[in-house]
């Protein structure tokens, strides 16, 4: 039985894509790209992600709740997850700048017209409910340590969260998970998103692929998973202001580590 259209994209590649070995040179030459596409396309790369710390600033303002306080960590945080998706227009503009075309701001949303979106729309559904069940899983740790009450006060949530055994344990069993959730998704789209923009492949080769280039390159790729945390961490620091540099300069390396990893075909 034919396989869907809506999985498989416009054609369906048989031969599975090779991986190679990268190293520590590697992941600088990536980054390094990246900051040469943000450079010669800053306007494009704002165009895209200014939007982030405009959510984030919104997020913040709906403190004066107080009930919302214990998820803004975990909101933030889960953001992360949905980075493989945020990206794919800046994976789309750093392919036409590699390839030495034209590229505008507009070229952005030529993700819409790829061939396989059906396929990435399929596989972008999953860090989409990653991201649900990472809030639903951060909100019960908050109520297994501290209740259903929401905090009097953003001073007293503070208290709490750092000055108290339950603040403890909800720091460090919620950034274990969260670590967790993280891996997943790093693990699963490191290359899947790109590979699906550079070629017809299926959802299944696409996810197989990243996790052996994952399985390949277990330093490297958990060295880039530093990278990107400690580049969002930074980022987030003065107000998620930041993110509007560190975020477009993320997603173009990635696009370029992932030339690094999966060899072009013959």
């Amino acid at each position: 039985m034919a396989q869907s259209h809506f999985l498989v994209g416009a054609s369906e590649t048989r031969a599975d894509p090779a991986i190679r070995r990268i190293g520590t040179t590697d992941l600088l030459d990536a980054l390094a790209k990246g900051l040469e596409d943000f450079s010669a396309m800053p306007s494009h790369a704002l165009f895209l992600c200014v939007m982030y710390p405009i959510i984030g600033m919104l997020l913040a303002g709906l403190t004066l709740g107080f009930a919302i306080v214990p998820l803004l960590y975990p909101l933030a945080a889960g953001f992360a997850l949905l980075g493989p998706v945020a990206a794919l227009g800046l994976y789309e503009l750093s392919r036409r700048r590699e390839a030495g075309v034209s590229v505008s701001p507009l070229n952005a949303l030529d993700v819409l017209h790829s061939p396989s979106i059906g396929a990435i729309v399929a596989l972008a559904v999953l860090p989409m409910i990653l991201f649900l069940i990472w809030l639903a899983t951060a909100n019960a740790i908050y109520v297994a340590n501290f209740g259903y009450a929401p905090p009097a006060s953003i001073g007293q949530f503070l208290h709490d969260v750092l000055f108290t055994p339950a603040g403890w344990n909800l720091i460090l069993l919620g950034n274990g998970i969260g670590l967790l959730f993280a891996v997943v998704v790093l693990t699963i789209s490191v290359v899947s998103f790109p590979l699906l923009l550079d070629r017809a492949v299926t959802v299944r080769t696409a996810i197989m692929t990243s996790l052996r280039a994952v399985a390949m390159n277990p330093v490297p790729m958990a060295a880039w998973g530093v990278i990107v945390v400690g580049g969002l961490v930074l980022g987030s620091i003065p107000m998620l202001l930041g993110l509007v540099f560190v975020l477009p300069v993320l997603g173009h390396a990635t696009w370029h580590l992932y030339r690094k990893v999966v060899a072009q075909p013959g």
